[in-house]
């Protein structure tokens, strides 16, 4: 388990799937800027059978154990994506934007890369934020990057660099 502050970062296992479920058979839990999946418990095993060891999926859980959102990391290509998605009553109050400085420590203190990436919908101001104060810098737009709710999206992307990490900011200053 990552620990932070405020939140906990716990690698799902397979008897969390229950939640994940439920999360992701309910469109308001990814909200108007990430597609929502309709998924049987049947393909979501099935999925979670296939992860390969370069795909995480972490839990942000508070203190209490109460699960509150989700954050993967994963490799795409010579450097390192992550993803997040908080539930919607647990949004806007810090914890996800601390769940991102969980993840981009561990990464650069446990793999050899260069860049950690995300990409967000270039609506979403609140994702925007949270990359931003994990001192991600915003490099530019991806054009009708995703097809869903019936129009093309446009994303941004954001990074972070190693020497602009530097050092630790949660998981070694306790």
């Amino acid at each position: 388990m990552l620990e932070g502050k405020t939140v906990n970062l716990r690698i799902m296992e397979k008897e969390d799937l229950p939640v994940l479920l439920e999360w992701n058979n309910n469109p308001e839990f990814y909200g108007d800027n990430l597609p929502f999946i309709q998924q049987s418990k049947t393909d979501l095993e099935k999925e979670f059978e296939k992860l390969s060891p370069e795909r995480k999926v972490f839990f942000i859980e508070k203190k209490d154990g109460t699960k509150i959102g989700i954050i993967t990391h994963f490799l795409t290509g010579n450097w390192w994506e992550i993803g997040y998605v908080m539930t919607p009553k647990e949004r806007g109050k810090g914890y996800c934007s601390e769940a991102v400085r969980i993840m981009v420590d561990y990464l650069f203190l446990s793999k050899e890369m260069a860049r950690i990436q995300a990409v967000t919908d270039v609506r979403n101001v609140a994702s925007q934020k949270v990359l931003e104060k994990a001192g991600f810098t915003k490099e530019g737009t991806i054009r009708k990057s995703a097809f869903f709710r019936g129009k093309w999206r446009d994303w941004f992307l954001y990074s972070i660099l190693r020497e602009e990490w530097k050092t630790p900011k949660t998981l070694t200053n306790q």
